[in-house]
């Protein structure tokens, strides 16, 4: 099927050919006609398969004849209101929408909190006919009397569930409120539960529903890993995980702002370029991180759930779930930012044992096993795998020379102290450097960084050694297998 069979004005498929879409997903081609039968409609479809257009281009369709050029605003009120839970996912949809509707005289615009309302106030002065808004800016804007919604034909509720688990549903029957009644209402939606069904019962009027993929599933095209590892080697392993698959584009979930503060500030000192987004950091921030994200001037994005839904990466190759979200549900929509529109995709979760239920219960929705791995796998011949064979000499390093790491290329004080180490990795190196006594330290270089970790006692030594200078070490080449790295 194509996307002139499905009605569509040429205008709209000639933007459509312009973004390089030649077919309709499934949602789509199901969704576009009822839509444009002016149906009320309750859509589920996993993450990634074109839901945005599937009530973006209808809704362009429909409103064609109220199409106008004219300077006054009366001639543009709202017809078309779109409700997301948060500011990416609404900024994602305005912008589909100003893709398939550039060759149309409508306006469009978006409003959301976090950012200056004076602008949004201007905008809406003006009149638009598509209003995308979160709905807490929605109602300030309400409130202020900058805009009015008496004339709006169409109303979406994008990603409904998500609404519902931040607590919209109040904010959202407010708004329901200043509607017509005989608007056509469009509920839309990654999974489908108990709760969005009552929800669609209540507020929609005979919708028809259309459910693309099984409920809560996930891409057949996403590669799924979980390596259970403990929480404190989180860290040396997302950093090997990266390195030995040259991720060179990968957005990282953590559970906390606090968690993703911590991970973000690892990430760059051990030379990972990362942004971090999260519901802390103002609009602006966040943005700006995101498009040097997408751009490929930082290599990682971190991120909180605010961000599962609503960022539109293309091709983005993969996503770490750095801890597993607390619902199941979650993980589909975290993994569904990559593997969209018929790409390939990976994910990587790391587990630690008590997030091993958690991973029960994802297995359990999205009804498959996810292939689990040792972290030895990558610790043990990844870390150190520079290290194996490279020589070793006996050359004297004087107090006031630098001393080299041949291992991560890096140069040292002769004198150092913890703060100069910026990964874990580094710490192999410098206990072989101090000639450890502990017992769990005389290892060799190659071994995985878990065995410095092997009991309190062992890392309380550890510490206390680390707090101390690395003092020039002067040994024989020829009885010593413990030879500081010329």
């Amino acid at each position: 099927m194509s996307f002139a069979e499905l009605g569509l004005a040429h205008t709209l498929l000639a933007a459509i050919s312009d973004q390089g879409y030649t077919e309709p997903t499934e949602i789509q081609a199901k969704a576009i006609p009822v839509i444009l039968s002016g149906c009320d409609v309750t859509a589920c479809a996993q993450t990634g398969t074109g839901k945005t257009a599937g009530f973006a281009l209808p809704i362009l369709q429909r409103l064609i004849p109220s199409a106008n050029t004219s300077a006054s605003p009366a001639k543009h009120p709202v017809r078309a209101l779109i409700l997301t839970p948060t500011r990416e996912l609404a900024a994602q949809v305005y912008e589909s929408f100003l893709l398939y509707g550039k060759n149309l005289p409508l306006r469009c615009t978006v409003v959301y909190g976090g950012v200056n309302i004076g602008p949004q106030q201007q905008i809406l002065k003006d009149g638009v006919e598509i209003l995308v808004a979160t709905p807490g800016r929605l109602l300030d804007l309400v409130e202020q009397k900058n805009i009015h919604l008496g004339q709006v034909e169409t109303l979406v509720l994008d990603e409904a569930d998500r609404m519902l688990d931040m607590g919209f549903l109040p904010d959202i029957r407010k708004i329901l409120s200043l509607l017509p009644s005989g608007r056509q209402s469009l509920l839309f939606s990654a999974t489908f539960n108990d709760e969005i069904t009552k929800l669609s019962n209540t507020l929609l009027n005979h919708p028809l529903r259309i459910e693309i993929a099984p409920r809560s599933a996930t891409a057949d095209l996403i590669e799924q890993s979980a390596w259970l590892v403990s929480s404190e080697n989180k860290q040396n392993l997302l950093i090997a995980l990266i390195s030995k698959l040259n991720l060179q584009q990968v957005l990282i979930f953590a559970k906390t702002r606090q968690g993703a503060n911590r991970l973000e500030g690892r990430l760059n000192r051990a030379h990972l370029p990362t942004q971090i987004i999260h519901g802390d950091k103002t609009q602006q921030a966040r943005m700006e991180a995101l498009e040097l994200f997408k751009k490929g001037q930082s290599r990682i994005l971190v991120a909180t759930d605010i961000a599962a839904r609503g960022l539109d990466i293309q091709e983005l190759p993969c996503v770490i779930n750095y801890e597993l979200p607390s619902s199941a549900e979650d993980y589909v929509h975290r993994i569904g930012r990559t593997g969209r529109a018929g790409a390939s995709g990976l994910a990587i979760s790391l587990v630690a044992p008590e997030e091993a239920k958690l991973l029960d219960e994802i297995e359990k929705l999205i009804k498959r096993k996810i292939d689990k791995h040792n972290p030895d796998e990558i610790l043990n011949t990844t870390m150190f795998e520079t290290e194996k064979n490279l020589p070793r000499t006996g050359k004297r390093s004087e107090p006031e020379q630098d001393i080299k790491n041949p291992y991560l290329g890096k140069n040292y004080p002769a004198y150092m102290t913890c703060s100069d180490f910026q990964t874990d990795l580094e710490i192999p190196w410098l206990l072989q450097a101090q000639h450890s006594k502990v017992p769990e330290m005389k290892r060799t270089i190659s071994t995985s960084v878990s065995t410095f970790r092997t009991s309190t006692k062992a890392n309380n030594e550890i510490a206390a050694l680390l707090r101390k200078p690395v003092k020039p070490y002067q040994t024989e080449q020829s009885n010593s297998s413990e030879l500081i790295p010329g």
